[in-house]
């Protein structure tokens, strides 16, 4: 469902729109309000297991922050996706950024948990588009596939899965397993289901 307006909105309008009903989260895409779906538990689970590994490591390097907007630029138009998790470095981070404000910056890596409904190409355009836009990385977590899809802006996307170790020069000391994420969020696998 899009949040019906007579008009493309511009960022700003679309900054200061009201807050969605309960959870609902929009994302601007086209100069339209799109909703983002509600997390579901395992979709939750995984998020937080994200956070937790990722804030750990990050300490003193930057922020990992869930469902923060961020003032992008899609195919020229104004763009505010909202990923699942977002790193921003102290070096990417800006010091006049607002305190409860959208993002201003393309993040070093955004996140983005695969939900019912969505397709794992429809994540791929999307990645393709957050790195257009500046991001770093972006990672694309399919729980039904248990892994993670790795994109980088000069290189061809690798998917992770199992005990293959993920580990990136961009995020020097983070290295972690798919499976020791999905066994952090206590998600069982589909053949123990």
């Amino acid at each position: 469902m899009v949040l019906q307006v007579q008009h493309k909105l511009t960022l700003q309008e679309f900054l200061n729109l009201p807050p969605g009903e309960g959870d609902i989260t929009y994302e601007l895409v086209d100069g339209q309000a799109i909703p983002k779906m509600s997390p579901k538990k395992f979709r939750s689970k995984l998020t937080r297991a994200l956070l937790n590994l990722i804030e750990k490591w990050c300490e003193n390097k930057g922020e990992i922050c869930p469902e923060l907007a961020i003032k992008l630029t899609r195919r020229g138009r104004d763009w505010v996706p909202t990923p699942d998790l977002l790193y921003i470095s102290n070096e990417r981070l800006p010091n006049d950024w607002e305190e409860d404000g959208a993002c201003s910056v393309p993040p070093d890596l955004a996140i983005e948990i695969i939900s019912p409904g969505q397709t794992f190409t429809q994540m791929v355009s999307k990645a393709r588009d957050y790195l257009d836009a500046g991001v770093l990385r972006v990672w694309v977590v399919d729980i039904e596939a248990r892994s993670i899809a790795v994109f980088y802006p000069d290189a061809a996307p690798k998917t992770y899965t199992g005990d293959e170790v993920i580990a990136d020069p961009l995020f020097k000391g983070l290295e972690f397993t798919v499976e020791a994420v999905f066994q952090k969020a206590k998600i069982p696998a589909k053949d123990s289901l």
